[in-house]
Formats: structure tokens, C-alpha cells, sequence
């Protein structure tokens, strides 16, 4: 009796000791070989320098296939682990929108949703019986913070790629999502970035989605190259599509600006094409005077123009059909559609993007620089030298593939290192400029991309207002551009690095379809008489031994 009670107080002590420093100490093991329960280092600081109470709210719940099954339970288990690292309470619940039975209050419930944004996806599948069953889901959650409510998008990829693949693409993105909402909602200090607007035509309104999706991050500020002294006080800046040559002051501030450690993205065009014509007009070369600049930091932008056979559409008169004109819709090799990225957590599962009017971007050797491809065409492609002839017409023509032969062409890069300014022994000691000039500085990131129009958006001419950027009005499709852009700002300005989670991979791992079939009626007795077996055979060995030791 002695040794039992002696034994039964151990085991109660241990249980204390474990409960205290449980209390204490919390770690999680992760067995999965991709790890997809371990967080980024960015999220956990995210999550553990919260000052207040975080409430998430999941629609994407109910009666759903298999493959939207596993990416529910993939949220699911991504939220487990926010609430175990929150330093406040992280809350969620998961909401069936159509589990109401009164259709009039299941109607006014999605109807709330719609309010806030939150657009349904349609379902299409077939049933054993060849029934053709159609369901609505809503793959979005939203998270609540003092008050203030971000919706977050939780089925995105590329859809080009399989509906699998799509999916596997949205699980690796949950951490990323759901982590850039809570960080939109909780940002206390925004950095500043500034948009160059001095040197370019584009109307505020074709820049007003992208200033408006990055004002939730970061304070904007339009600046004017000519009449600001210097770029001091700016975090990034953006250069979009300028048309007119840069002055050697205001090309030594952005040197200098990017020298000491500034973060840079530009947006500029090889070619100039003021219009197009049925029969077409000549492209000419655009000297922006940046040249040198990007030769120094090493890059090149070419003068010339890109032609894909991976394109957009382009309605087009063919001609008349009785007294009314025929318009078609017919690819027009110069809006090339990407859709072949690098390797880098900015482009990782994006959708297609769309670009007007490409030039072909080259890589030179610059010391201590990194440079990463981000944006290329496909493989099917024809490079125009300058002038180059850019005609209506020629979407009317069916192209020869067999002159798309110019390969793979990159046209953004990002780059990465100390830079060296391209003003090293131009700045004479008695130049005014020569107390604060820096040959190198600080390491810091810039990208160049060859297509001013990227981060245009489209207008809505009838009613004057601005379609979403990346929306294609004519094939109403929307395409990843803004993605792209604020990927590209959060990678450079962000130095908690949140968008780090994008690299989580998740391997798919599908089963032999052939022999699922061949095989069914095997392994549902293996699975279903298996662990009857298997509690039987303990069960006898358990007596067996019994016997053994007391008979």
C-alpha cells in the first residue's frame, strides 16, 4: 500500500511540474515534411505584438466537395495556430451562408455579403448519375479589429493550371492572406511612398486603384522631380510610365535616393507609340536619358517591341455584315498575356497579367548585385526592332508560328545589393552636391519592369470612372496586375517580411486514379475490416500474456 501511495504521488508531482511549466513554456512540433504548420518568422511577430482582440469570420463552410474541403480545413488549421501564438484573443468562426432553411432570410444573408464585397463563386459539378448539380460558395473571410472589418479573398492561383492545382495554390496563400489583412487592420506607422508624377501624361484617375489598394499600407505622396530639392523623407518611390526625358538633376537625385538605401519601381516603356491606326503607325525609339542609370545597377531596356502568340483580345471591324459592321474579337499579338514567372515570392502563384505595347528587358554585369527574373513572355515570340510598324490590321492576319521564334524574353527583374552610384568621379570637390554625395551606400531593392501601361488602369469613358486595375473590359476578365505591384511594394518596403509566407509549398500528392478504380472493393475492406482486425488481435495477445503471468 506504502509503494502504491509513494508511486501515485510521483506521478501527481509530475503532473504538476508539466501543468507549471506548460503555464510557462509553449512549443508546437511540426512532422509534416513541408512544414505547413510552422509559420513565417514575420507572422509570429505579428501576431505576438498585437494590442488588441482579433475576430475572424470564415464563409467558406458547408456542404463542399472534397478538394474545397481541404482547403477549408487548411484555414482552418492556420487559424489554430494565429489563436495559439496571438498575444490577444484571435476568435474565428466558421459560417455556412447557405444553411439557413427560410429562403427569404438566406437571401438577405448573402445579400449582406455582397454588400461588403464578398462576390460568390459558382460551383459546376456532375454526379454518379451524369446530374449536373450547381452550388454557391463564398471562399472569403473577413477580420475584425477595433471596430474595423478587411475582407480577405481565400481561393486564388493561376487558372491557367488545373482546378487542383488552383486550389493547392490557395492553401500555400492562407498564412500570406490572412496575415496582410491583420497587418493592413493593425499598421500604426505607415512608410512613405512616393509616385513620380512629373515626367508622365498618365491621368491621376488611371493610377487612382493602385494608389487607393496602397494607401491602406503606406502614405502616398505625389512628387514633382523638377521643383522638390531632394527625395528625403520617402521610404520607396514609384516611377510610372514616364514619356519625356529625365534631367541630369533629377536622375542624380534618384541615384542618389536609391545609393543611400531607397526603394525604387519603374515602370517605363522602350518604344513611344502615341496611337494606332487601322493601318498602323511607326513606334519610336523613347529616350528617358535612364539608360546609363539602369546599365549601372544592371539592366538594359531595349528599344523594341515584343510580339506573343500568348495575347490578348481586340474587338476588331473584319468587315460588314449586311448593313450593320461584323466585329470580332481577335488576338492582338501586342498585349502579350504573362504568365510565366521567376523565382521569387512577389510573382509566386499569380494569375496571368496583362501588358500593352512589352519592350524586352537584358541583364549586365553589375557588382554585388542580385538580380531575379519576375516577369517573362512565353516562348512564342517575335521582337520588333525600332521603328517598328504597330498596325490594326495585323490582327486580321494569321501568324506563321514558325517566326515566333525568338524565345523566352524577360521584361521585369528585381535587384537586389549596395548600388554604385553612376555619378563615382563625376562629382568634382567643388561641386555643391559634393558634401552629401554617396559613390555606394546602403543595400536596398529596386524593380524595372518594360511596360509603363502595367500599372495604368482602364476607364469607364461613359460615366468617367475607373475600372479595377487589371480589369479587361472587353473580355471582362480581371487580371493579376495589382497583385504584382503591391506584391512588388510589400517586398521592397516591408521589412517585417509578410510576404515571405508566400513561399510556403504545400506538395501535391494525388492518388493513382487507375488504380483507385481497379482496386476500390479491396481497400474499403481493408479500411473497414482493418481496424476490427486489428482491436481483436490485441485484445487476444492482451489475454495471452494475462495467462502467461497469472495462471
Amino acid at each position: 500500500m506504502k509503494s502504491f501511495v509513494f508511486r501515485f504521488g510521483i506521478v501527481l508531482a509530475v503532473l504538476v511540474v508539466v501543468n507549471l511549466l506548460s503555464s510557462f513554456l509553449f512549443f508546437r512540433v511540426d512532422l509534416t515534411q513541408e512544414g505547413r504548420y510552422t509559420l513565417s518568422e514575420a507572422t509570429d511577430n505579428l501576431l505576438a505584438n498585437l494590442d488588441d482582440d482579433i475576430h475572424v469570420n470564415v464563409y467558406l463552410k458547408g456542404n463542399l466537395p472534397p478538394a474545397f474541403k481541404r482547403l477549408e480545413t487548411s484555414i482552418r488549421e492556420t487559424l489554430a495556430e494565429f489563436q495559439a501564438r496571438a498575444s490577444q484573443d484571435l476568435t474565428y468562426r466558421f459560417i455556412d451562408p447557405t444553411a439557413n432553411p427560410d429562403a427569404k432570410k438566406r437571401a438577405e444573408f448573402q445579400t449582406q455579403l455582397l454588400q461588403k464585397g464578398l462576390s460568390p463563386t459558382s460551383l459546376v459539378s456532375n454526379t454518379d448519375g451524369n446530374q449536373r448539380t450547381e452550388q454557391l460558395i463564398f471562399p472569403w473571410a473577413v477580420v475584425s479589429y477595433k471596430g474595423r472589418e478587411q475582407p480577405v479573398l481565400l481561393l486564388r492561383g493561376n487558372r491557367s493550371n488545373s482546378k487542383e492545382e488552383q486550389l493547392n495554390q490557395s492553401i500555400e496563400n492562407v498564412e500570406y492572406e490572412l496575415a496582410s489583412a491583420i497587418r493592413r487592420l493593425t499598421i500604426k506607422e505607415k512608410k512613405v511612398l512616393g509616385v513620380a508624377v512629373s515626367y508622365t501624361n498618365v491621368e491621376p484617375l488611371r493610377l487612382s486603384d493602385l494608389l487607393a489598394t496602397l494607401q491602406e499600407f503606406y502614405d502616398i505622396k505625389l512628387i514633382n522631380l523638377q521643383d522638390s530639392r531632394d527625395l528625403v523623407g520617402l521610404d520607396g518611390l514609384i516611377v510610372p510610365k514616364p514619356d519625356r526625358a529625365f534631367s541630369e538633376a533629377d536622375k542624380y537625385k534618384i541615384d542618389q535616393f536609391v545609393v543611400n538605401g531607397g526603394k525604387a519601381l519603374f515602370f517605363v516603356d522602350g518604344l513611344k507609340i502615341d496611337s494606332v491606326g487601322r493601318e498602323g503607325t511607326y513606334a519610336q525609339p523613347l529616350d528617358l536619358n535612364l539608360n546609363d542609370l539602369f546599365f549601372r545597377w544592371g539592366v538594359r531596356v531595349n528599344n523594341d517591341i515584343i510580339k506573343d502568340l500568348s495575347c490578348a483580345l481586340i474587338p476588331l471591324n473584319v468587315g460588314d455584315m449586311g448593313d450593320k459592321p461584323n466585329v470580332q474579337m481577335l488576338p492582338w499579338r501586342f498585349f502579350p498575356l504573362i504568365n510565366t514567372f521567376g523565382k521569387s515570392p512577389i510573382v509566386r502563384n499569380l494569375d496571368a497579367i496583362y501588358s500593352r505595347f512589352t519592350s524586352t528587358l537584358d541583364t549586365v554585369q553589375a557588382v554585388g548585385i542580385a538580380k531575379t527574373p519576375l516577369l517573362m513572355t512565353s516562348q512564342y515570340t517575335k521582337i520588333l526592332k525600332a521603328p517598328a510598324l504597330v498596325s490594326y490590321n495585323e490582327a486580321r492576319q494569321q501568324p506563321d508560328p514558325r517566326t515566333y521564334n525568338d524565345g523566352v524574353k524577360l521584361i521585369a527583374c528585381l535587384l537586389e545589393g549596395r548600388f554604385q552610384s553612376l555619378y563615382t568621379n563625376r562629382i568634382l570637390p567643388g561641386d555643391p552636391r559634393a558634401a552629401a554625395f554617396k559613390a555606394q551606400g546602403t543595400a536596398t531593392k529596386i524593380v524595372v519592369c518594360t511596360d509603363g501601361d502595367l500599372l495604368v488602369n482602364d476607364m469607364n469613358y461613359r460615366n468617367n470612372t475607373p475600372y479595377p486595375l487589371g480589369y479587361e473590359r472587353f473580355s471582362k476578365n480581371t487580371f493579376a496586375n495589382k497583385d504584382f505591384v503591391v506584391n512588388a511594394v510589400n517586398y521592397l518596403m516591408d521589412d517585417n517580411g509578410i510576404i515571405t509566407a508566400r513561399t510556403r509549398q504545400v506538395t501535391l500528392r494525388p492518388l493513382d486514379k487507375i488504380r483507385m478504380k481497379e482496386e476500390r472493393t479491396q481497400w474499403q475492406l481493408l479500411n473497414l475490416l482493418g481496424p476490427a482486425a486489428l482491436v481483436a488481435f490485441t485484445g487476444v495477445l492482451w489475454q495471452f500474456v494475462r495467462r502467461r503471468k497469472y495462471a
